[in-house]
């Protein structure tokens, strides 16, 4: 080969990698790494669940930076994977709730939201391989959606779990062909399938192109199916007592209220046995984390590799006597963990910065070298985070969290006297959700406040206000004892977030001190007005 033809070569090479992308999306040309999202089902942050994951946390937390202040949109499996895949608020990818009514995985969801998702951008504009594997969203596969035959846009390889999380006797569609499982540990237990598959992966892949790949376990997602060799460890563990643990939620939402307190012991010894199953059950992901590292650091492809670690939402067992499920608005529920590790990140960092699960998409595309400000969506990139460059003064100081209820207008013939739309309800009639349970927070994490403030869709307009400083379990509603100004300036800031969309979606919160208050500017659609506010902390 002359020394001319390889020099017309490199030279094509540079513009060719200069010029890659569309619409001067992609902003810059060197190396791009390989990304790594490793989502967890329903682990929670706030009863210890990184309790089990050793592997994970030496190798990605000790190997990078763990955050302390990681939240999701809504405390549900289906809203929130929506906003990690598309960096949106509920209110803007409208997703509402795990139904195929409530937009899980529906033809509109596909029609309007899959071709925007970040690995959709990542495929197309970036020339990454895309690879998912396990829980996509609760209503994949549904036969009024398309079936496993429908592979989501956005991924070169696709194994999408039917439906909802199982261990065992489940259908994958492995790039739109039905594959099914049954029960024998060694081929079909779902955790290992997918660490499986992620090897393979990793082997058959292109060596001449970055990839992203997303891997979905179950766990730790009822039913709670540990491997064999895990099925007798933490067997005297019980679920943490904490100041909120069967305690009665006095001065909460109705629905809270209505739990009864204390809890039966049949109750207690119940979520007691569930607390250790979703325990065990996190061994076999811990062992997937260490699989799926091992093979990119043998590969040489570690240092390349920014790899994430966090959850769809938290969970809670027992707290305000509520046995156990998500969907709440506390930090039980709304707080996951994070851990993220790669190029120029130090190791050993713990972070206090305020993040939340529509900040992914933003921040993986912009370490791919994709201006997020030519998407539409509402997170912010914590770039700056992970390499030590953020500014804690201009630091965002709030997120939105928002829920609709499910439940139907009429009463369960189990619990009469609780009346109509209650749901997720458990033998003792104790109710985890109901259509009334829709409310929306803006969850504050600033110097001077660390503050949640929710408004509920209900005829009480029951607003909620909790100092976590001085009240981390949540115990008080301050809402009716909190200063008036403060109290208009977190309605004013919640109406702006629920209406925002994109850039909007990231002005200054009300701890910020580039907040302006301008109570004219209310927005005369939102249902929560001023002067109802003020007659109901009266």
């Amino acid at each position: 080969m002359s020394r001319l033809w390889i020099k017309r070569f490199l030279i094509c090479v540079t513009i060719v990698s200069s010029q890659t992308g569309h619409n001067g999306v992609f902003a810059k040309s060197y190396r791009r790494p390989n990304i790594l999202l490793i989502l967890t089902d329903d682990l929670d942050v706030a009863m210890g669940g990184m309790t089990p994951l050793n592997k994970t946390k030496k190798l990605i937390g000790d190997a990078g930076i763990s955050f302390t202040n990681a939240f999701v949109a809504s405390p549900l499996c289906c809203p929130s994977r929506a906003s990690i895949l598309t960096g949106k608020y509920p209110h803007n990818h409208h997703v509402t709730n795990n139904t195929l009514e409530g937009n899980c995985s529906s033809g509109a969801w596909q029609k309007s939201q899959e071709a925007h998702t970040f690995p959709a951008l990542l495929k197309n504009l970036a020339g990454y391989q895309t690879f998912f594997a396990g829980k996509y969203l609760n209503q994949y596969g549904h036969t009024k959606a398309g079936g496993v035959e429908h592979v989501p846009l956005g991924w070169s390889y696709w194994v999408g779990l039917e439906k909802n999380s199982k261990y065992y006797n489940y259908t994958l569609s492995v790039n739109g062909k039905a594959q099914k499982h049954g029960a024998d540990y060694s081929k079909d237990y779902l955790t290992d399938v997918l660490a499986n598959m992620s090897l393979n992966f990793l082997q058959s892949k292109s060596s001449y192109e970055p990839f992203f790949m997303m891997v979905s376990t179950p766990a730790p997602h009822s039913p709670w199916t540990a491997a064999p060799q895990y099925q007798d460890r933490f067997n005297g563990t019980k679920a943490p007592r904490d100041p909120n643990f069967n305690v009665h939620g006095k001065d909460k939402h109705w629905l809270i209220r209505q739990a009864r307190t204390p809890m039966s012991n049949s109750s207690v010894g119940f979520l007691d046995d569930a607390f250790k199953k979703r325990w065990r059950t996190l061994l076999s992901v811990d062992d997937l984390v260490e699989k799926i590292v091992s093979s990119l650091e043998a590969r040489g492809e570690l240092d390349n590799t920014y790899v994430f670690f966090t959850s769809d939402n938290g969970y809670h067992m027992g707290q305000f006597s509520l046995p156990l499920d998500k969907r709440q608005l506390y930090e039980f529920d709304i707080r996951v963990p994070l851990l993220v590790r790669g190029p120029n990140i130090k190791a050993g960092q713990t972070s206090q910065f305020l993040v939340a699960n529509v900040d992914l998409g933003p921040t993986i595309l912009d370490l791919a070298g994709l201006d997020v400000s030519k998407t539409e969506m509402d997170g912010s990139s914590f770039r700056a985070v992970l390499e030590g460059k953020a500014n804690s003064s201009s630091w965002r100081s709030d997120i939105l969290v928002e829920y609709e209820g499910e439940g139907s207008n009429v009463s369960d013939p189990a619990c009469p006297l609780l009346g109509p739309g209650v749901s997720e309800c458990f033998p003792d009639c104790v109710c985890e959700d109901s259509y009334n349970n829709t409310y929306a927070c803006v969850r504050t994490v600033a110097p001077s406040a660390n503050l949640q403030y929710c408004e509920f869709d209900d005829n009480e307009v029951f607003v909620e206000v909790y100092n976590l400083t001085a009240d981390p379990f949540q115990l008080s509603n301050i809402a009716k004892t909190i200063d008036q100004e403060v109290l208009e300036k977190m309605n004013h800031r919640l109406m702006m977030l629920q209406s925002c969309a994109g850039q909007a979606c990231r002005t200054p919160g009300v701890y910020d001190n580039r907040f302006k208050f301008e109570p004219r500017q209310m927005f005369g659609s939102h249902k929560w007005k001023l002067s109802t506010l003020r007659q109901k902390m009266k």
